[in-house]
């Protein structure tokens, strides 16, 4: 499948069946069944998985153009951790199951350990885990397939009213388990996940900067719209260069995952996108609710549906002060003289 064909179907799945209504009922509990039907039904669940693994078999670079769709509509339900999961157990090259799945553990402080074939330890703020079929782990070297419902859970809730539960692993046997390929740790793992969240907030900002630019042309005061008073139109700039930015990091980031570069340069640009990411969602936000005004800040209005889900991702699998640090970190490792040709990526020539 192309990219075209991959994105288009993503658009317009969700343009059908994923309105501001399905994701206000997710928060009280209901599940948009039909929406996760449709997604799944198109291979878009799986699309990072190989068919003989009962996958998709799309490129990865495909897969981000859904991880962008998919933020762009602030899908209630686990696409960006079903696809995250089965990147995993294809990388130690498990079959996929059907229906949706998550990834742990996602904190760096989790201790999840394996022992005679057994698990134990917990793992936190687990996205989407109570309506998780399964859960693709990563301990102790290996990646492993576990039932959830073998897991004790404790439930939570995100500030955009998702699930994020503790899991108890103490007992749970893996359903399948395979080697990890070297090179593939809890590092690696965090790197990818920071790539699909830089992925949706772009495709969110994206979706806010569009919402933004309608309202403004659309709202009168004083007797003409908005958008043409000059203070308004200077926001609505610097949304559109915060959106535009957090695009370009996002798609150098998703670039290096699917060459799979996780050496310096790639690690460079994944972590710059997930701290331009990260900025632009702060800045991004506050602008589009200026805009909006008191509108904005209603439950009725869907624009929180994307401003609060922002403040999530920008948390998750590292903040901007942890890749900020990590990204100075590693161009001071390669000395004044090489700055210029890494951050040009000369070096690599």
């Amino acid at each position: 499948m192309s990219d075209r064909i991959v994105l288009d179907t993503a658009e317009r799945i969700l343009a059908d069946l994923c309105p501001p209504e399905a994701v206000n009922d997710a928060e009280t509990g209901v599940w948009p069944a039909a929406l996760w039907e449709a997604l799944e039904e198109s291979g878009l669940t799986l699309a990072w998985v190989r068919e003989e693994l009962g996958g998709g078999g799309a490129e990865t670079g495909d897969g981000f153009g859904i991880l962008k769709a998919a933020g762009a509509w602030a899908v209630p339900a686990p696409l960006a951790e079903t696809l995250l999961a089965g990147w995993l157990l294809e990388q130690g090259g498990l079959a996929a199951p059907g229906g949706p799945m998550t990834v742990a553990p996602v904190g760096p402080a989790d201790a999840v350990a394996l022992e005679d074939g057994v698990l134990s330890g917990t793992a936190r703020q687990v996205p989407f885990a109570r309506q998780a079929g399964h859960v693709a782990l990563l301990a102790a070297g290996r990646i492993l397939l576990v039932e959830r419902e073998a897991c004790a859970l404790a439930p939570g809730t995100s500030l955009a009213g998702e699930a994020r539960d503790d899991i108890a692993l103490d007992g749970v046997r893996p359903l399948r388990s395979a080697p990890a390929p070297e090179g593939l740790d809890r590092d690696r793992l965090t790197l990818v996940g920071a790539a699909v969240r830089a992925a949706q907030m772009a495709g969110a900002l994206s979706r806010l900067l569009d919402q933004s630019v309608q309202y403004a042309q659309e709202r009168e005061q004083f007797g003409r719209p908005i958008g043409r008073f000059q203070a308004v139109q200077h926001a609505l700039a610097e949304l559109a260069g915060e959106a535009a930015a957090a695009e370009a990091a996002a798609d150098a980031a998703g670039e290096a995952v699917a060459a799979g570069d996780f050496g310096p340069a790639g690690v460079a640009a994944i972590a710059a996108a997930k701290a331009r990411a990260g900025e632009a969602a702060s800045k991004g936000a506050a602008i589009a609710h200026q805009v909006h005004g008191a509108m904005g800040f209603t439950y009725e209005h869907s624009l929180h549906h994307r401003t609060r889900r922002l403040w999530c991702w920008r948390d998750e699998f590292g903040n901007e002060r942890v890749w900020s640090v990590r990204l100075g970190r590693l161009i001071a490792a390669e000395g004044a003289d090489a700055l210029w040709p890494f951050v040009t990526g000369s070096h690599a020539a």
